[in-house]
């Protein structure tokens, strides 16, 4: 093993509102504010959940993005567009389970998951 998840960091222009949206979609530690450039909470899990301050605007889509285990599907995305995010598509479902991809307020996919 090289090493441990320490954080997981995301680039942004606006780290103090981003890491507000983040941490009522996820729940855990209040948000704290290091500096105008870089703002982090800790999920339920421990997971440390952080937001930098970058010149450039996101222009493609994510590489990687966040899956959030919920519940039922319409109903948490319907809480997570009254907190800023935006419904990306149809839900999807199949055998596996149901999902649906949203923006955040920045435009970063992510998803709300229910297993099968």
């Amino acid at each position: 093993m090289l090493g441990s998840l320490d954080e997981v960091v995301f680039d942004c222009a606006e780290p103090a509102a981003l890491v507000r949206f983040w941490q009522q979609v996820l729940g855990g530690s209040a948000p704290t504010d290091r500096s105008p450039d870089w703002s982090y909470f800790d999920s339920p899990t421990g997971l440390r959940i952080a937001f930098q301050r970058v010149p450039e605007g996101k222009n493609a889509k994510n590489r990687v993005h966040l899956d959030v285990a919920v519940d039922d599907v319409p109903e948490a995305t319907d809480a997570a567009e009254r907190l800023g995010a935006a419904r990306q598509g149809p839900v999807h479902s199949d055998a596996v389970g149901t999902f649906q991809v949203l923006l955040d307020p920045e435009g970063n996919e992510w998803c709300v998951v229910k297993a099968g």
